[in-house]
């Protein structure tokens, strides 16, 4: 693994500097937060694609399982709560919002209240930490379309920076890696040492993995671009951490769920389930799975893997462990604290060394043009193609 880079010691009489920004949004996806939530939050998330509500009660059977309830938004406010316990321990005297793409509190509400309430300059993390479309460009449409209406409204929009993507950040990557050691000690002594690990994260179409990250890394055929490469990279960091850490090297795969749209259209695999199927079939005597593709343990978590690949594991007799998310972890805090003062320096024009670990490097602060290219042409803001300054 080489070298992580640091931040150099700023002595613990100098405040942290977080200017020219004056608060930091948090920005994630939304979820029901009750069973009459259901129906209206997937309108929101299906908008414009003209799928019948009855089939929309279909997919909410998902929800309603858990008593109409994601998970999401009480894990946001945990992280809430994380980061500005860990931004006043620091010294760091910046306000953080919080803002959802599909449910309350809304983007455009909460961009709105930080606005009338004099904010200027934004810095914005999403709940997403790898390239793609629904994964980056998405948020930062939503986010041109919520300035948008700010205009519309007479008001003055703030600018707006979305923070780097943070997969290979050790704040993001060192909390799953404890995961996945208590994980496999929760199996049975005898299948733990060569248990194998199943790195999942959401699945995607292929054409929009393949165009995912900046242009340089699109690829053809289903190579999944920059997508597909950051989750390798942070499957083989993980993997290699627990080979030192147990003393076992223990075999891996990055693995795909929560697959939606329509047949035809080919997405990313071998699914999750098709995956166990494969190992019980190869003889492998037990898996854990780690999602590596999600902050924390929101609906497709809980559902498709610990309901659905859990029931598929068992039905197979295989044993299985899950991991833990990342979520409100106080290092993942700190590691957002280290990204703010990051790109704070590098908006006022000062030498940065960059957190990382892994083989890609840090990511790209600015969004260049034909970066996760959407479906078809939208405004996008904190890019360089955004519409606002």
């Amino acid at each position: 693994m080489p070298d992580q880079l640091a931040q150099p010691e700023t002595g613990a009489a100098a405040r942290p500097d977080a200017g020219p920004y004056d608060a930091l949004l948090l920005l994630s996806f939304g979820g029901p937060e009750g069973p009459d939530d259901v129906v209206p939050f997937l309108e929101n998330v299906t908008r414009g694609r003209g799928i019948p509500r009855e089939r929309l009660k279909e997919v909410g059977q998902h929800y309603f399982g858990f008593g109409g309830v994601s998970p999401i938004n009480e894990q946001n406010r945990q992280l809430l709560d994380a980061l500005r316990k860990d931004f006043a321990e620091h010294g760091l005297d910046l306000p953080v919002f919080w803002g959802n793409r599909n449910w309350a509190p809304y983007l455009t509400d909460t961009l709105r209240e930080m606005a009338v309430a004099g904010h200027r300059r934004i810095a914005v993390l999403a709940t997403s930490a790898y390239a793609s479309y629904s994964g980056c460009r998405q948020y930062r449409e939503n986010l041109a379309d919520a300035l948008a209406t700010l205009v519309e409204e007479g008001l003055e929009p703030p600018r707006v920076d979305k923070l780097r993507h943070y997969f290979n950040h050790p704040g993001f990557v060192d909390p799953m890696t404890d995961g996945v050691v208590a994980a496999l000690e929760s199996l049975p002594a005898d299948v733990r040492g060569n248990a194998h690990l199943a790195f999942t994260t959401h699945s995607i179409p292929t054409a929009a993995a393949d165009a995912s990250g900046p242009v340089e890394d699109h690829t053809r055929g289903g190579a999944g671009g920059a997508y597909v490469k950051q989750h390798l990279d942070v499957a083989e960091l993980i993997a290699d951490e627990v080979a030192v850490r147990t003393g076992a090297r223990h075999p891996w795969q990055l693995v795909y769920q929560s697959r939606s749209g329509a047949p035809h259209v080919p997405w990313l695999e071998p699914d999750v389930c098709d995956h166990l199927e494969a190992l019980h079939g190869a003889g492998a005597p037990a898996v854990v799975m780690v999602p590596i593709g999600f902050v924390s343990d929101h609906m497709e978590v809980m559902y498709d893997l610990d309901t659905e690949a859990t029931a598929k594991a068992a039905e197979l007799g295989l044993p299985a462990a899950r991991s833990a998310t990342v979520g409100a972890d106080p290092r993942f805090a700190a590691a957002v604290r280290e990204l703010v003062l990051e790109r704070a320096a590098v908006e006022r024009g000062e030498p940065v060394e960059r957190c990382w670990v892994g083989m890609l490097g840090a990511s790209h602060d600015l969004c260049a043009v034909g970066c996760c290219p959407a479906r078809a042409p939208r405004p996008a803001a904190a890019g360089a193609d955004s519409p606002f300054a």
